[in-house]
């Protein structure tokens, strides 16, 4: 075997090493941001769910929230501020789950749900009010949104009436 040919196959041979790396360092990147995703959604959901163990376990907060999404109107100073944070808190949510969404680092589908949902919310009376009122912004992306929400709602009306008919149930 001449030093030539051994040359050569060393090349070759780093090469193909280089290459296996190269794949090896792409699969890692891949799995670690399919890993990012999954933690930057499972930090929202937590965000949501303890916004919405409180609203579920502590009857004022409840009661708050359900008032002043249809008469903010019937609310007392106090707590038209309560209402602001916690739609504050639902909305930042939102918020994180959007720009997570357009950086790619959300799933459509996922997002998806989630802007059916912020329409539903913006849908309401008391919720819109709360927007228009809000004293700090949100980010101008977001705000754009939210506002494209307002302008053409997207609510199945059928599935809203459902909702009001099962709300009204139980205060008969």
């Amino acid at each position: 075997m001449s030093l030539e040919l051994l040359r050569e196959f060393g090349n070759y041979a780093g090469l193909v090493a280089v290459l296996v790396a190269i794949v090896s360092l792409t699969s890692q990147v891949r799995r670690h941001t399919q890993s990012l995703r999954s933690q930057n959604y499972s930090k929202a959901l937590e965000r949501l769910g303890a916004t919405q163990a409180r609203l579920g376990t502590d009857p004022q907060s409840s009661r708050i929230l359900s008032l002043g999404v249809r008469k903010p109107e019937a609310l007392t100073r106090e707590e038209r501020v309560q209402f602001t944070w916690m739609f504050y808190e639902i909305f930042g949510t939102f918020e994180f789950m959007f720009h997570e969404a357009h950086d790619g680092r959300l799933p459509e589908q996922i997002w998806g749900r989630w802007a059916l949902t912020v329409g539903w919310w913006i849908s309401l009376p008391g919720v819109r009010a709360w927007w228009e009122a809000k004293p700090t912004p949100f980010t101008p992306r977001f705000s754009r949104f939210v506002d494209r929400c307002i302008a053409t709602p997207n609510v199945d009306p059928a599935a809203a009436r459902r909702w009001q008919e099962f709300l009204e149930a139980g205060s008969a």
